[in-house]
């Protein structure tokens, strides 16, 4: 509602930490259609789910520890989830985008992670994505000053 002024907790709110209650700076914000709060914890290299009124996330990827393993995440940034719950992840530091089928634990690299650079095939610092309906996915490639568009075949 316009005005509004009083807002509700969704996620977090319990002091700077890594319990499944906690957020450590979250830098970036998805809401699927049911209304699950998808969120990236930057400090804590992870990928956090909160069901509509849930007190505790699940973790969705990453948390385990900062690295450049399939199982790792480095300061992740951009989230969007698909309406399979497959969550991408743009993962800044390891200059990659990452691709987190639902219930697995270890992830996919599915655009650079080729060593940061500024050829068609690596990045730099990514930190936002995003897909149009012909399923096109766009990377806001920071530290290249560009946005970048990538056909990717989401079934792989």
């Amino acid at each position: 509602r316009r005005g509004e002024s009083q807002g509700i907790v969704v996620a977090g709110g319990n002091g700077s930490g890594n319990r499944l209650d906690q957020l450590s700076c979250p830098h970036y914000v998805f809401v699927d259609r049911d209304h699950s709060v998808y969120v990236s914890d930057w400090e804590n290299d992870r990928v956090m789910k909160w069901v509509e009124g849930a007190k505790q996330g699940i973790v969705v990827a990453g948390d385990q520890g900062q690295g450049n393993g399939l199982t790792q995440l480095s300061n992740p940034w951009g989230v969007v989830v698909d309406q399979l719950g497959t969550v991408y992840v743009a993962d800044a530091r390891n200059d990659r985008i990452m691709r987190w089928p639902k219930g697995v634990t270890k992830g996919s690299v599915i655009v650079g992670g080729n060593a940061e650079g500024g050829q068609s095939n690596q990045l730099n610092g990514p930190t936002g994505l995003s897909f149009d309906r012909h399923g096109n996915l766009y990377v806001v490639d920071n530290g290249n000053r560009r946005v970048q568009k990538f056909n990717i075949d989401s079934n792989s």
